[in-house]
């Protein structure tokens, strides 16, 4: 399964905001890498430039490959909506986003591994495709054998997010959550400029 397996904190420092979750490097080194670190001078970055800007921090916050973003956007043209909104709708409800939300791994990649490892079940069943789309109604959990996983159990220990998202209902019992619905554009916590990327593809 191909995936981005560089150096994190460069790339959250690239954008300017610790895109991959907390991190303590990225606070101490908050400015563009390089050799000239904060002292070097930047050329203004063209249109072109803040619209493939926007797109990368998109494909690197949800973890998602070019070939895999371009033929979502394709999804997201074809579908009835707002095409920004509905690409942020197609990218949050992909099975190893969802696990990142219920709290069950802390990253977005250990969900991916969790995934592709088979520890997690859709409505029942084992699903180990990472870009599933989970639909409304779907039950998102861990599978019986992986319950007492403690890398699991630790991220559900210091994880509250379940809570925090609307369109989830956590089933702490279970250890499993229902997807409720599509979040709405105002619900999704992350800071991308969609409209951005739409403009960039219609070029």
């Amino acid at each position: 399964m191909a995936r981005y397996i560089g150096p994190k904190t460069k790339i959250a420092r690239k954008f300017g905001e610790p895109i991959y979750g907390p991190d303590k490097s990225f606070e101490r080194k908050n400015y563009p890498p390089g050799f000239h670190g904060n002292n070097r001078r930047r050329r203004k970055l063209s249109e072109y430039g803040i619209q493939l800007k926007e797109k990368q921090k998109a494909k690197y916050t949800y973890g998602v490959l070019e070939k895999q973003f371009s033929n979502l956007f394709k999804k997201a043209q074809g579908t009835k909506g707002v095409t920004g909104e509905v690409l942020l709708q197609l990218l949050e409800s992909r099975l190893d986003n969802v696990v990142y939300r219920l709290g069950i791994a802390p990253t977005r990649a250990g969900a991916r591994q969790l995934v592709s490892h088979r520890h997690i079940i859709v409505n029942g069943e084992v699903v180990n495709i990472a870009s599933y789309s989970v639909r409304s109604g779907d039950v998102v959990g861990v599978r019986e054998k992986s319950k007492s996983m403690e890398a699991i159990l630790d991220s559900l220990a210091s994880s509250s997010k379940a809570s925090s998202y609307p369109w989830l209902e956590w089933d702490q019992a279970q250890l499993g959550g229902k997807f409720l619905n599509l979040p709405e554009r105002s619900e999704i916590p992350e800071n991308i400029k969609e409209q951005l990327i739409v403009e960039l593809y219609s070029k």
